[in-house]
């Protein structure tokens, strides 16, 4: 045979090569219409525990009357998630980073369900009166105890489950249907017990929903990780061990500044969410409008949400999109503090509630993603875990920080204040120190943060066959502060 012959033969040689290589290639990075219902079942399943975690709040008088206990034992009733959440949160980011997505989700469905169960049970009328409030609270425990197990879980299937060009949009889909749950309590929660009369009736519709999601889950998740990953990122996921990813964030600077800067926003938020009844009933506005504003809150920030996941997937900016939006979630923080504490300004009112909501929600899937850009391999739980355990204790130091600056108001004619003069308070100090609050932690996070997209930027050297000498677009460089 000639040279050219030979040479021939090695072309077709190396091109099979390459077609064989490109082939597996193809092969190894997959995606499964699966991934959708797994999804759906998370969503279905952190909405339904966030109706049971503020099932009684809208209706607490009802509540009272109904279980013969004081608005301060109904008021427990919620906070008892917070709580449970914070120790628990380390438990659930080990779990879901060593037994898996399937498991964790499986178990968090049937604590829910059983919940849901447990306080219907409780208001069976021939339980004694002093029993039927503790066994209540003891549904709302098995809910808190499951809120860990779902409320972590977007972020390690967006990363197991679904490619790169639709991580954002899948975390973002999942991590909003708990404020969803949240809106649907506020409207429903009335709605019911006012036509029903009956608060055993709201426990057996809101029981539902945690039924159907345990049944799907417990059937139809069959495996925490796709036969074949569906990104390079998704062979790699939390193979760093969980102790070892702990001591690899803490000596994370960029994370470090993340898990301050958005557990301050996530404190914020609740504080918001917390105290909104009670800083615009001082200044006149009625608990409808409260509870207005409190909608249009969630519903824009639902779609500012699902906006700017969309807007992250294609564009990979997740720096420069939260710095912008932290940054005018900021302004609206401090427009509230001074347009709350004006009469008869409801338009006005609505409009800053609706911004702050828009910009603000819209932060909480950016960040998740960016947490795990900036600590892979780190396990995805672990990283997005300690923001939520960040977000939860500072949630608990502000609002009784807050509390604590306000002062008495001995004549408020205007006051719409259910509990009458005892809840005269004024808000104008508390609300100047929370937006204070979402300001500095705006400066830390813009002034500061800055880091690579280590997820991308390995999945670009596996898919490309480049060193890290990459393009800025493929290595995510965070913008210099």
């Amino acid at each position: 045979m000639d040279n050219n012959g030979i040479r021939t033969s090695s072309v077709e040689i190396l091109t099979e090569t390459n077609t064989n290589r490109d082939l597996r290639k193809t092969a190894e990075f997959k995606v499964y219409k699966r991934r959708w219902f797994i999804l759906f079942v998370l969503c279905l399943l952190n909405c339904s525990n966030a109706l049971i975690w503020l099932t009684f709040a809208p209706v607490a008088d009802q509540t009272a009357r109904f279980l013969e206990i004081s608005l301060d034992n109904v008021n427990w009733l919620s906070l008892i998630y917070m709580v449970i959440a914070i120790p628990l949160s380390f438990g659930t980011t080990w779990m879901l980073d060593t037994f898996g997505l399937r498991l964790t989700l499986i178990l968090g469905s049937w604590l829910n369900m059983l919940g849901s169960l447990l306080r219907l049970v409780g208001l069976i009328k021939v339980l004694a009166d002093s029993v039927r409030f503790p066994v209540v609270m003891g549904g709302q425990v098995l809910g808190a105890l499951a809120q860990p197990l779902v409320i972590f879980s977007p972020t390690k299937l967006a990363a197991l489950w679904f490619p790169e060009h639709q991580r954002a949009t899948a975390n973002m889909i999942a991590s909003m249907s708990n404020p969803l749950g949240l809106l649907f309590a506020n409207i429903f929660s009335p709605l019911i017990i006012g036509y029903t009369n009956s608060l055993l009736w709201l426990m057996i519709i809101y029981a539902v929903p945690a039924t159907i999601a345990c049944f799907l889950a417990t059937v139809g998740i069959r495996a925490s990780v796709p036969p074949t990953p569906p990104s390079a990122s998704a062979e790699a996921s939390g193979s760093e061990s969980f102790l070892q990813g702990i001591k690899l964030l803490v000596k994370n600077k960029a994370y470090m500044i993340l898990l301050f800067s958005f557990g301050a926003g996530i404190a914020v938020f609740t504080c918001f969410s917390t105290l909104l009844e009670q800083i615009l009933c001082i200044k006149g506005y009625t608990n409808d409008f409260a509870g207005l504003c409190g909608a249009l809150f969630i519903v824009f920030g639902v779609v500012g949400a699902a906006l700017l996941g969309f807007y992250v997937d294609k564009t990979k900016k997740f720096t420069e999109a939260m710095k912008i939006n932290i940054c005018l979630t900021s302004l609206c923080s401090a427009a509230f503090a001074v347009v709350s504490q004006m009469r008869d300004q409801k338009v006005i009112l609505g409009v800053v509630c609706s911004l702050f909501g828009f910009f603000g929600f819209s932060i909480y899937p950016v960040a998740m993603e960016l947490s795990v850009e900036c600590t892979y391999p780190v396990g995805e739980a672990t990283s997005a875990g300690l923001i939520f355990i960040s977000g939860q204790v500072q949630s608990i130091i502000y609002i009784v920080l807050l509390q604590a600056l306000t002062t008495f108001i001995a004549d408020s004619p205007l006051s719409s204040c259910a509990s009458g003069g005892d809840a005269n308070l004024s808000w104008k100090v508390p609300v100047l120190v929370m937006a204070g609050l979402c300001s500095l932690a705006t400066c830390c996070f813009v002034l500061f943060f800055r880091t690579q997209y280590r997820r991308l930027h390995a999945e670009a050297n596996t898919s490309l066959g480049k060193n890290t000498g990459s393009t800025p677009a493929q290595t995510g460089d965070g913008p210099k502060a």
